[in-house]
């Protein structure tokens, strides 16, 4: 049945203001197996449409029943550990066979073109290639998982030389290693760092929802600390948590928005992205993220930072009483109202070299994968070179190489203000690294 006029004008004015945000823009689709399944050829005529509509287009997709049915077919056993297939010399020929199967079929269902059908006139190319190199994945909790593996790197370049030339490109659930060997990977964490290495303006994710979640509010949208907060009460084995943490990991590697969609809302896909309510779960990074010095207040966030380091070894203990003298040499990193990240900074004006020691730099788990302490580093560096320091040293018995990979050099206790020695603990026995910062001007 169709729409009276007025309705289908109504309907298609109120898409254009999407139909334009969206056009140009990279979008990474991670298709599940039982989104495939469930979707079928329909799903295929609405990513059609996405490119049409001048979206760039990554489809990552998975195979986990449709391997399954082939190891059973084949007599092979199927057996998991911790939610990942394990994946043996007899089966890999079978799981790669799957997923090679299902790669020429949605290569077949982008090249329909019948007359009266929604993919008429689409002429949408597909390509695909070696773009996903990978590595064993290794033992984990005693499980050898042999041929399964883990995303080393994403050539994310290429990708986008093929976006550039108009095509769509497919990503199936394998990936090469630097050897020549062939390992099974998860589709989600394939998504994940192809959204991050093309540098996607979204991330779309069909399957499960994210798990049910404790309240009753709308949550339609989320910022990755919302999110991360309503996991902490799922189990990990929950039907849809595996998405839900995908989605949180994307945002926090820069990813700006991940859609989290049911794989059996028909159309869904359209009616997230061109109506104003969508279907689904947006979860978009926080507004809000700057470098500031520290304030008294903030005293509570950064002790809460410094205690893993400092059970762990790696930090020398501070007590509340010192950071409280000391707050003023601190800078922090605050995102959304919570402290992720700080350093401090202690001059030593007195010497004739103008030094300064970095101390105390530590970023929250839960975003270290983005680089955070690099971009504390930089903002230390140009807080020193403002107050006229020319030397930046920091001592450090754990991350020697993290310094040495920003551009410090191992020194000598030698090389530390005569403050500073006086108070070298060898008991420690920390390394002293050193970086001069007027070649960085």
């Amino acid at each position: 049945m169709s729409l009276p006029n007025h309705e289908f004008l109504d309907f298609f004015r109120s898409t254009s203001p999407y139909i334009h945000a969206h056009r140009g823009k990279t979008l990474v689709v991670c298709l599940s197996g039982e989104a495939i399944e469930d979707g079928g050829t329909t799903l295929i005529q609405d990513l059609a449409l996405l490119r049409s509509l001048g979206l760039r287009l990554v489809v990552v997709f998975g195979a986990r029943p449709q391997i399954s049915r082939a190891l059973e077919a084949a007599g092979l056993p199927d057996d998991f550990s911790d939610n990942l297939r394990v994946t043996t010399a007899d089966t890999l020929n079978h799981v790669i066979g799957a997923a090679q199967q299902m790669l020429v079929h949605l290569q077949a269902d982008f090249s329909r073109g019948l007359i009266n059908s929604p993919m008429y006139g689409a002429a949408v190319r597909t390509v695909t290639g070696n773009y996903v190199y990978a590595k064993p994945r290794g033992i984990l909790n005693g499980v050898d998982l042999q041929f399964t593996g883990t995303v080393r790197r994403v050539a994310g370049e290429d990708i986008r030389h093929q976006l550039d030339a108009g095509n769509v490109v497919l990503v199936p659930p394998y990936g090469f290693s630097l050897t020549g060997e062939l390992f099974n990977l998860n589709a989600l964490e394939i998504a994940r760092d192809c959204a991050k290495a093309v540098r996607a303006d979204k991330l779309v994710i069909l399957g499960h929802m994210a798990p049910s979640l404790p309240d009753p509010i709308d949550i339609s949208q989320l910022t990755p600390q919302q999110l991360n907060e309503r996991l902490a009460s799922v189990q990990p084995d929950s039907p849809g948590y595996l998405e839900a943490q995908t989605a949180l990991l994307a945002c926090q590697q820069g990813t700006p928005r991940v859609h989290l969609l049911p794989a059996t809302e028909q159309g869904g896909l359209l009616r997230e992205l061109y109506t104003r309510d969508g279907c689904g779960i947006m979860v978009t990074r926080d507004e809000y993220d700057t470098f500031r010095p520290a304030r008294s207040d903030d005293i509570g966030g950064i002790l809460a930072l410094l205690k893993p380091l400092e059970d762990e070894g790696i930090l020398v203990r501070r007590s509340r009483e010192l950071l409280e003298q000391e707050v003023d040499h601190f800078v922090v990193n605050e995102r959304d109202g919570m402290i992720i990240g700080c350093a401090a900074l202690h001059p030593f004006p007195t010497e004739q070299e103008h030094q300064a020691e970095l101390a105390c730099v530590a970023v929250h788990a839960d975003y270290q994968v983005n680089g955070r302490g690099t971009q504390l580093l930089k903002h230390i560096e140009q807080k020193a070179l403002q107050a006229g320091v020319k030397q930046l040293f920091s001592l450090t018995t754990h991350t020697t190489h993290w310094f040495l990979e920003h551009g410090f050099r191992v020194g000598k206790v030698s090389d530390l203000p005569d403050q500073r020695q006086a108070l070298y603990n060898y008991q420690r026995n920390s390394k002293v690294l050193i970086k001069t910062l007027a070649a960085t001007k």
